[in-house]
């Protein structure tokens, strides 16, 4: 089995057409199943409902985009990882030896954190500040997109 850890930013570029959208499923069709930490779906969730709010998609295309989210969940083609307390602890660790110059959020030291716990070498996205921090955590950052 070949899986890729997408954080959430790479889920949403796999259901809505928007730059790097391409890119992205075409790296998607090169794997088994999309790991993403659960908090990751919310995220996910969210940035589905600012489309919404923004005036760029509808509410029945939210409707739509949330099945396809639960309908790939079921197939087993997207697995959510747990939040747990080993994956803070580990969070923690690294903000205490990070640079102090490191710009690392929150929800993307969760990504980074998840995607290490499991074993992945590499992390997907296109968020500048993850793929920068992705090293603190033993990953290499990779952005398909040109």
């Amino acid at each position: 089995m070949i899986g890729a850890y997408y954080d959430s930013s790479y889920l949403l570029k796999l259901q809505c057409p928007e730059p790097g959208s391409t890119a992205v499923r075409a790296h998607a069709a090169t794997v088994d199943v999309i790991f993403c930490s659960l908090h990751g779906r919310a995220e996910f969730i969210s940035a589905s409902h600012r489309k919404v709010r923004e005036g760029a998609a509808s509410l029945e295309f939210l409707q739509a985009l949330l099945d396809q989210l639960q309908a790939d969940t079921a197939a087993g083609a997207l697995h959510w990882l747990p939040v747990t307390e080993v994956l803070i602890a580990r969070v923690e660790a690294v903000y205490r030896v990070a640079p102090p110059d490191t710009f690392l959020r929150a929800a993307d030291a969760l990504h980074l954190a998840s995607a290490a716990d499991q074993g992945f070498a590499e992390i997907f996205s296109n968020d500048r500040h993850l793929l920068s921090a992705a090293p603190l955590f033993g990953l290499r950052g990779m952005n398909v997109i040109s």
